[in-house]
C-alpha cells in the first residue's frame, strides 16, 4: 500500500535564550529543544515518571498518617471547653499578666524584639479554677501546639525525662510527648499540669530552660540531644495546687520558682475583689438552664441583670435582647440565689488559701481542705431553681459539702464544723464540739508530731507544763495584788468576789491544762492523783463562788492546797525527770540546752508559786471587813 506524502518545511529544534534557573538542561542561560528527543523524554515521563510520582505521593501520605497516629498529633490541638466564659476577670487581670510572661518567653514583635528570652509561667490555685482551660484557650488563640504533660501519670518516682527510664507504659508515653515538644521547637506551649504530684528532682530539669540559656537536655528516639530554644516561639507553663494528694504543703525547687512568674488564680488580687467575686457568677452561667441563654448573648445583658438582682433599677430599653416579664423575674430570682452561694464559696476559698499558706507547726486549728472553686459553683448552680426558698438553698449547700467531706482521707468532722463556723450557723452543741477539737489540736501541736523522737516529745510536754505554770504564777501575783488592794480599801466581799473571779477562772483553766498534759507524761501516779484531787476541789469552790460570793473566803485554802500539790509534783516527778533526760542527752547540745532552759523555768516557777501561796494564806487569816 502506498501512502501519500507531502514534504513541508518545519523547525524540529529550537534554542531558547536568556533563561535563569538551576535546571540541569539549562547551560549558559540557554535551553536547546529537539523534537525527536523531546517526544522520547515525554513518553518516558508518562510511562515512568508520572506513575512513580503518584506512588511517591501515596507512600508519603501513608507515612504521614502512620506517624501522625503514632505521635498522636490530633491530641495536641488546643480545644477549650465549650463552657469557657471570657469574663471581666480574664480580660482585665489574667490576660495582661499571662500575656506579659508569654511575650517575655517568645519575644515581642518588631524592632523591640527581645533577645534574652527567659522565664516561665507558674499558675497556683486550688482545683477547679480553670488553669488548664485558660492556657488551652490562649494556645488556641496564639496558634500554638498545646503539649500537656499529665504529672499525676508520671508520679513521684520519675526523676528523668528519658522515656526509657520510665517505670511504666503510661509515664513513658508522657515523657515521649515532652521530648516531642522539644523536638518540634517552634510554635509550642509546653504545659506541665498538677506538678504537685511529681518529684522535685524532675522539675529541676527545667531550670536551664526557664533562664537566659533556654537550653534543656532531652532524649529523642534513643539519642540524647541538647535543645537550644533561644529565639524560638516556644514557651513553658506549669500549674499546681497548694496541697498534694496527701494534704501536705506543695513544694517546688527554689531555683525554678525564682525563674517563674507565679500567679494564684484562686486568690483575690488587691483592688480586684469585686471582679473576682463577679467571676463566680459569670462562670456558672452555662451550668444553669435559666441563665445559659445569656452566655450566647450580649455580655452587657448579664451585667444589667446582675444590677437588677442587686436592687438597682435598669430600664428594659437598655437590654440588647427582648425578655418577657416572667423570664426577667426568673433570671433575677436565680441570680439572687447564686449570690448566696457565691458568698459561701468566697469564704471557703479564702479559708482554703489561708490554711494552705500556714506551716503545720504554727496552726491553731486543723487544716481546712474544703474548696470554694468555680467547679463547686457550677455544681451548685445547675441545681438552683427560682422557686427555692432560703432553707432549701441552705440545705443544698450543706448537702454539697457533706458529700465533698466524705472524700477527705481524714478530718471530715472538723472541716464541716469550720464550714458551719464560716457560715455562722453553728449550733451550741457544734460550737462546744468545735472548741474541744481546737483545744485538743493545739495541745497535740505543742506536744510535737510523730516525726519527733520520744525524748523530744517529752521535752515539749514538760515545756508546755512550764508555760502553764508560768501563767499560774502571773495569775497568782495578780490575785494577791487585787486581794491586798481590796483589803486596804475595806471593800465588801461581793466586790472582792467580782474582782477576783475572772483571774481565778483563768487560773483554773491553766491548772486544768496542766492536768490534761500530765496524762501523756509517765510521772508517778500518786502525784497525779493528788493533783487531780486538788484541781477538783478548787473547781468546786470556783463554781460555788460564782453563785455565792461569801465562798470567796474559802478560795485561798483551796489555792494553797493546790499549790502545795504542784510544788510536790515538781519536786518529786518533773524535776528529776528533766534532770534524768539532761544526763542522757549530753551528746546533743541543742537538746541539752533546751532541757536546761525547761529545768530552770520549772525551778523559778516552783519558787514563785510557793511564795504566792504563802501570801494568799496570810491574807486569808485577816477577816474581811
Amino acid at each position: 500500500m502506498k501512502f501519500s506524502r507531502q514534504v513541508n518545511s518545519a523547525v524540529t529544534e529550537v534554542s531558547i535564550q536568556g533563561l535563569l534557573g538551576q535546571h540541569p538542561r539549562i547551560e549558559k542561560r540557554q535551553l536547546d529543544v529537539q523534537l525527536d528527543e523531546f517526544l522520547a523524554r515525554l513518553q518516558q515521563h508518562r510511562e515512568q515518571g508520572v506513575p512513580a510520582y503518584q506512588t511517591y505521593r501515596q507512600l508519603r501520605q501513608e507515612i504521614i498518617e502512620r506517624e501522625r497516629e503514632q505521635l498522636r498529633l490530633e491530641e495536641f490541638k488546643p480545644r477549650p471547653l465549650s463552657s469557657f466564659v471570657r469574663n471581666k476577670l480574664i480580660n482585665q487581670v489574667y490576660l495582661p499578666m499571662i500575656g506579659d510572661n508569654l511575650a517575655k518567653q517568645m519575644g515581642t514583635v518588631g524592632d523591640s524584639k527581645r533577645t534574652d528570652l527567659l522565664g516561665m509561667l507558674l499558675l497556683i490555685s486550688p482545683p477547679g479554677y480553670g488553669k488548664t482551660t485558660l492556657l488551652e484557650y490562649l494556645a488556641q488563640r496564639l496558634g500554638l501546639v498545646f503539649m500537656k504533660i499529665n504529672c499525676p501519670t508520671l508520679g513521684h518516682n520519675v526523676v528523668s525525662i528519658d522515656p526509657e527510664e520510665a517505670p511504666n507504659a503510661t509515664s513513658k508515653q508522657e515523657l515521649h510527648k515532652l521530648n516531642l515538644a522539644l523536638e518540634m521547637g517552634n510554635n509550642v506551649l509546653l504545659y506541665l499540669d498538677d506538678i504537685q504530684h511529681s518529684h522535685p528532682e524532675f522539675l529541676q530539669k527545667f531550670i536551664s530552660l526557664a533562664d537566659g540559656q533556654r537550653k534543656i537536655e532531652g532524649v529523642w528516639r534513643g539519642r540524647s540531644k541538647t535543645y537550644d530554644l533561644r529565639g524560638k516561639r516556644f514557651c513553658i507553663a506549669m500549674a499546681g495546687n497548694p496541697y498534694t494528694e496527701s494534704g501536705e504543703a506543695f513544694k517546688i525547687p527554689d531555683m525554678l520558682a525564682n525563674r517563674a512568674d507565679i500567679y494564684n488564680l484562686g486568690d483575690v488580687l488587691s483592688g480586684r475583689e469585686e471582679v473576682f467575686a463577679l467571676s463566680y457568677i459569670e462562670n456558672s452561667l452555662t451550668s444553669n438552664a435559666v441563665l445559659a441563654p445569656l452566655a450566647n448573648r450580649e455580655p452587657e445583658d448579664v451585667y444589667r441583670f446582675i444590677r437588677l438582682a442587686q436592687g438597682e433599677e435598669v430600664p428594659s430599653s437598655e437590654f440588647s435582647h427582648s425578655y418577657s416579664s416572667s423570664d426577667m423575674n426568673e433570671i433575677i430570682n436565680v441570680l439572687q440565689k447564686l449570690f448566696t452561694v457565691q458568698d459561701v464559696l468566697l469564704k471557703v476559698n479564702q479559708q482554703y488559701i489561708a490554711s494552705a499558706a500556714q506551716a503545720d507547726h504554727y496552726r491553731s486549728e486543723p487544716p481546712f481542705k474544703l474548696q470554694g472553686s468555680y467547679r463547686n459553683m457550677n455544681k451548685l448552680a445547675e441545681k438552683i431553681v427560682s422557686v427555692m426558698n432560703d432553707k432549701e438553698l441552705d440545705d443544698l449547700i450543706s448537702d454539697h459539702y457533706q458529700g465533698e467531706a466524705q472524700t477527705l482521707t481524714q478530718g471530715a468532722e472538723e472541716n464541716l464544723l469550720k464550714l458551719a463556723d464560716l457560715r455562722g450557723i453553728l449550733t451550741p452543741e457544734q460550737q462546744a464540739r468545735w472548741n474541744t477539737i481546737k483545744a485538743e489540736f493545739s495541745r497535740r501541736q505543742s506536744l510535737g508530731g510523730e516525726e519527733d523522737g520520744a525524748a523530744q516529745r517529752l521535752i515539749n510536754q514538760t515545756s508546755l507544763i512550764a508555760t502553764h505554770l508560768d501563767k499560774v504564777q502571773k495569775v497568782l501575783t495578780q490575785s494577791v495584788t487585787l486581794w491586798a488592794r481590796q483589803q486596804t480599801s475595806h471593800s465588801k466581799a461581793d466586790n472582792l468576789g467580782t474582782t477576783l473571779l475572772p483571774s481565778l477562772d483563768t487560773l483554773n483553766q491553766h491548772l486544768g491544762a496542766i492536768q490534761h498534759t500530765l496524762k501523756d507524761i509517765p510521772v508517778a501516779q500518786p502525784a497525779q492523783d493528788h493533783l487531780s484531787s486538788s484541781l477538783k476541789q478548787i473547781s468546786q469552790v470556783l463554781e460555788q463562788a460564782h453563785t455565792k460570793v461569801e465562798v470567796i473566803n474559802t478560795i485561798p485554802d483551796a489555792l494553797g492546797h493546790t499549790i502545795e500539790q504542784l510544788v510536790g509534783m515538781i519536786d518529786a516527778t518533773l524535776l528529776p525527770l528533766v534532770h534524768d533526760l539532761e544526763r542522757k542527752s549530753r551528746m546533743d547540745l541543742i537538746l541539752w540546752n533546751r532541757l536546761k532552759d525547761v529545768s530552770e523555768t520549772l525551778k523559778e516557777v516552783h519558787k514563785e508559786v510557793f511564795v504566792q501561796g504563802q501570801h494568799l494564806r496570810r491574807r486569808n487569816q485577816k477577816p474581811l471587813t
